[in-house]
């Protein structure tokens, strides 16, 4: 990348306290610290993520529409889950400290704390990483589309979605319920690659939810998307 900065400047910054510029916080076990051009400006082609989670908690499935991301653990130990979109399959890498797992830019994924007190950092390929969360996709679509594109019922879609009422970031929230905090078997993931293959010759049931009365659903409320500082 080309630098136009003018290092002659009294305004050129060499080093930062990432602690200064939290980027998410759920509670003091799971937070993300973040560093972008915004707060080094002289970063150039790069920008990281400092990521802390405790046992169980979700870096929510998102994208990163601008780059890609290497995470490397540092201590603790996580499982990095992405969907290869050529070949329809879900891989889900476990890195321990000095392993390192790669997302290509654009592609779906989500890491998760298979201990506490991980710490990961994401190092991205582009001065700010952009961020697209599950959360936001979810709770901005309208459940009518979500229905009639994948013939299931709207109001089951409704009451399933409906708690989603921000963007989550770090997962579960602590309004979760007790029973529902648990992958029902975190250690399934473990060790496991390419555990799903999508079966291209499927072909879905004729739907019995679709119905082309509009009057009847109720109408749809969009919510605030999320806001990078």
């Amino acid at each position: 990348m080309n630098s136009y900065m003018d290092f002659t400047s009294p305004n050129v910054q060499y080093s930062y306290d990432l602690s200064q510029n939290q980027f998410f916080k759920k509670d003091d076990q799971n937070y993300i610290n973040a560093l972008s051009i915004k707060q080094l400006n002289t970063l150039g082609n790069v920008s990281l993520l400092d990521i802390f989670l405790s046992k169980s908690n979700v870096v929510e499935p998102h994208t990163h529409q601008n780059a890609s991301e290497l995470v490397y653990c540092i201590s603790g130990a996580a499982i990095v889950s992405l969907i290869n979109p050529f070949t329809k399959t879900l891989i889900n890498i476990p890195i321990q400290p000095g392993q390192v797992a790669n997302v290509p830019q654009g592609w779906w994924h989500y890491e998760i704390a298979t201990v506490d007190h991980t710490h990961l950092l994401a190092i991205f390929d582009a001065p700010v990483p952009e961020f697209i969360p599950g959360s936001d996709v979810l709770r901005l679509t309208p459940a009518s589309i979500l229905a009639h594109t994948y013939c299931l019922n709207e109001q089951s879609v409704q009451e399933a979605f409906a708690p989603i009422q921000e963007t989550v970031v770090i997962g579960p929230p602590n309004t979760c319920k007790p029973s529902h905090r648990q992958p029902s078997n975190p250690d399934h993931y473990q060790g496991q690659q390419n555990i799903y293959q999508q079966n291209n010759n499927y072909h879905a049931p004729t739907c019995p939810y679709h119905s082309t009365n509009t009057e009847q659903r109720p109408q749809q409320y969009i919510g605030n998307g999320w806001q990078h500082r």
